[in-house]
């Protein structure tokens, strides 16, 4: 694969590379005295110099032939360096952030470039939603790589989105020059059943020489996920258990091992790898979904290698997992993920090898960010105005819009249990009061009332259902964050403060909002499409958290809530999902009725 996120190609500067590595001619910048993380032979090297020339390596060694009188040289005084981190698997959107924002965010923690799939934009504003992401991303130096979406929507028939990815607009995306592969197949149904669609979207990715991400969330690992890997799926991030991720190499597919704000899953699949004597060339660690509070608190790649480092795996094959591992994935490890010559030179410096404190990273030879804290300036970019008024619902949001009818004194109903920190959710069976020929929600049981509102073409579509999990005693909550359609969800105790929730949104243009007894707790306006905010990290992370603090006030206390939230819509992922059509069965792939039986 070309690629298009170096310096130079290397064929324009390879004589430059040999002249400098052979002396006669001085490197732009030497890095002298330094502690090689070396992830081609899984070994630190003391005492390494590294020699770079026209944004790449042109020597790993002793490097005192290639300073020259303009040489910038830069002393490592005994630090570790290593490659520069790559995340093979990110939705920038779920940061809540633009890509800007988003760059100036992780870089400092020793991030030189992600593997983004912006299928939430494309959802809501189609793939000029796309186009506005990487051109904000092209006034970083962050190497923004695309995978095009693949889903949208992510379930055919089963939502409605904004817009729509066929066959014929995979192929024109792959002749973008930052597109690398394509976004998670999460129509894994679609690949197993052979359906046209999902097979002709793969093939189009198969035909340019690109990679296919995927998706795959079920618990089967036997011919379903052999099926699904012979279709040409290189890789998966829906690992959750020990043995997903360890069928998932065992089979040459690179399991991709997620750590976010919400889905903490390193704890269980990182033992596909301590307890098995396996070689883990086929693990990659990933992020997936980062709040901004995360980004601020924790950092991004360097605190998912600790938490690695945390559940046993070995630094350096921590270190490996979001390096060479990721760039060889991607068949882009002949310019990425190592410190080599002819190798873009992209590193991080640290000065303990179990604590990855990030004080120096360069990308392409140029030192971009110091002590936690960019250096270089980036120029301002607008999102358009088409893509901050995506709200367009049919009609007014009333407390009537939640009415849920029903017969008799009680109802035995389906409701969707959500697990905390997991993707997963289960199907139960609850029996709620009838009141006023109404269904009602239920706190004693945890057991709230939830409608999920169409918003890109007024169709007036509604879907409802029930939740149980949250722990809320009171008061509502709305999002426009809910995958992957990214309709309008709101989860509430009464019919007032749902109202009140939905009606914020709609005003600010999305986002996300708790209220309770009438009153707005938290906001997090999202302007962008309803997914995003231009305003600076440290400002968002802040509305996060009050927002998050506005949470535990109404009862709930798990970690990154509205992440958890936001799947509540998601009809790929087991057991039970709500859309704006209906309940999902996502173990059969059909609709089902909400009311399993009336009682007098």
């Amino acid at each position: 694969m070309i690629n298009h996120f170096c310096a130079s190609p290397l064929w324009e500067v390879s004589r430059t590379l040999c002249d400098v590595a052979m002396g006669r001619r001085p490197a732009d910048t030497v890095i002298k005295g330094a502690k090689l993380v070396n992830v081609c032979t899984h070994e630190v090297q003391e005492n390494i110099d590294v020699a770079i020339a026209a944004g790449r390596i042109a020597l790993v060694g002793d490097a005192s032939h290639c300073v020259g009188e303009g040489t910038k040289v830069i002393k490592a005084n005994g630090q570790y360096l290593a490659p520069g981190f790559l995340d093979g698997h990110i939705h920038v959107e779920s940061s809540m952030l633009g890509v800007g924002e988003y760059a100036k965010a992780v870089i400092p923690h020793g991030t030189v470039g992600i593997y983004m799939d912006p299928h939430e934009i494309c959802n809501v504003l189609g793939l000029k939603g796309v186009q506005c992401m990487m051109d904000d991303a092209a006034r970083t130096p962050l190497k923004a790589m695309l995978t095009t979406p693949s889903c949208v929507p992510a379930v055919p028939g089963f939502e409605d989105t904004g817009s729509f990815v066929g066959p014929e607009e995979v192929a024109e995306t792959m002749k973008w020059d930052c597109t690398v592969g394509l976004g998670e197949m999460m129509n894994f149904p679609g690949i197993l059943g052979s359906t046209e669609h999902a097979h002709a979207i793969n093939g189009e990715t198969l035909k340019a020489g690109k990679i296919v991400t995927g998706h795959y969330s079920m618990p089967e690992t036997g011919k379903g996920l052999n099926a699904y890997i012979a279709s040409g799926v290189r890789c998966c991030h829906e690992s959750t258990r020990e043995e997903d991720a360890l069928q998932k190499m065992r089979l040459g597919m690179y399991a991709m091992l997620r750590e976010g704000s919400a889905w903490h899953d390193l704890h269980e699949v990182a033992k596909s790898i301590t307890r098995h004597e396996v070689d883990t060339r086929f693990a990659v660690l990933i992020s997936d979904d980062t709040h901004p509070h995360t980004l601020m608190a924790q950092g991004h790649l360097d605190h998912i290698v600790r938490r690695a480092m945390e559940e046993g795996i070995d630094p350096i094959t921590a270190i490996q997992m979001v390096t060479i591992n990721c760039a060889q994935c991607f068949q882009m490890d002949h310019e990425l993920g190592s410190i080599a010559p002819g190798k873009c030179a992209d590193m991080v410096f640290f000065t303990d090898l179990t604590k990855i404190d990030i004080t120096r990273v360069l990308i392409n030879g140029q030192v971009v960010a110091e002590d936690g804290h960019m250096l270089v300036s980036m120029a301002p970019y607008t999102y358009p105005e088409w893509a901050t008024h995506t709200m367009h619902l049919k009609d007014a949001v009333t407390p009537a819009s939640f009415r849920v009818p029903a017969c008799g004194k009680r109802a035995v109903v389906h409701a969707i249990e959500v697990i905390p920190a997991r993707v997963g959710s289960y199907d139960r069976e609850v029996t709620l009061n009838v009141q006023d020929g109404c269904l009602q929600s239920d706190v004693s049981q945890d057991v709230l009332k939830t409608a999920v509102f169409e918003r890109h073409h007024e169709t007036g579509k509604v879907g409802y259902g029930f939740v149980k999990g949250f722990g809320i005693k009171r008061g509502a909550i709305a999002s426009t964050v809910a995958h992957d359609a990214h309709n309008l969800m709101v989860i509430g105790v009464n019919d007032e403060d749902m109202a009140l929730a939905a009606n914020t949104l709609i005003q600010c243009g999305g986002g996300m909002v708790a209220v309770a007894d009438g009153q707005v707790l938290g906001c997090v306006p999202l302007p962008i499409a309803g997914l995003m905010n231009d305003l600076p990290v440290e400002e968002m992370s802040q509305k996060v958290e009050k927002l998050e603090k506005a949470w535990a006030a109404i009862g709930c206390t798990m970690p990154s809530p509205f992440m958890t939230m936001a799947l509540i819509a998601l009809a790929c992922l087991p057991e039970l999902r709500l859309t704006n059509r209906g309940l999902v069965d996502c173990n059969r792939f059909c609709f089902t009725d909400l009311i399993i039986r009336e009682e007098e």
